[in-house]
């Protein structure tokens, strides 16, 4: 069954709750990245597979949760409270059965969970791949899954915010069929790093202008 690489920073407030809904068969794989708080202890403590990247940024600590990955299947979920791991199999099973290459879980957001600048600034991104790529994606939720060994092939770049569209984008240039579902987005737990404040999601779309400028 997947590994489920799930990036961390200062989350030690969600985790138990993330790691209590993991489907059976699921493997955590927690990957700090640089916590001031007690993460790192806590997954360990909670049964989870721990590794650590100091280097800032969500593609880093992506990249470092491919490369310790063990199974054909890798899953990847933010893990702050927002996602439901009870719904993996929705992005998962596609790729399992190799009914898609990469599947997206496109975020349904519950009352109050996305600020209004940050779905905007979904929106704009989302429109300008699909005017790129001519896929239908409404957004670059994430949670995703796809085959561990083709998406380490992919040779993804970018360390910051931009990883996300960087796999969509090489993926599509590689002929992947690319899928995507529909997962619940909930308030997550405290503040996000990116949709919480204007500055964070402001970060991120630099960060994903600058990959669709480069691709």
């Amino acid at each position: 069954m997947p590994d489920v690489i799930l990036p961390v920073l200062n989350e030690a407030k969600a985790i138990a709750r993330v790691l209590a809904r993991l489907p059976a068969g699921f493997h955590p794989l927690v990957v700090d990245n640089g916590s001031t708080d007690d993460s790192a202890r806590v997954a360990k403590r909670l049964g989870a597979r721990v590794v650590y990247e100091p280097e800032p940024g969500f593609g880093a600590a992506c990249w470092a949760g491919l490369a310790a990955a063990e199974s054909v299947v890798v899953a990847f979920m933010d893990c702050d409270g927002s996602l439901d791991p009870a719904e993996l199999p929705r992005v998962t099973v596609p790729v399992l059965s190799r009914a898609a290459d990469l599947v997206i879980g496109c975020r349904r957001a519950e009352a109050g969970a996305w600020p209004p600048h940050a779905r905007a600034a979904n929106f704009a991104l989302a429109r300008m791949v699909r005017r790129r790529t001519g896929l239908t994606l409404r957004d670059l939720g994430p949670m995703r899954a796809a085959r561990r060994e083709e998406l380490i092939a992919l040779d993804l770049r970018d360390r910051r915010f931009g990883w996300p569209l960087e796999m969509v984008l090489k993926a599509n240039a590689a002929g992947w069929r690319i899928a995507s579902t529909d997962v619940t987005y909930a308030k997550r737990d405290g503040r996000s790093k990116i949709t919480g404040t204007a500055r964070g999601t402001l970060r991120a779309v630099a960060d994903m202008t600058r990959v669709l400028q480069q691709s």
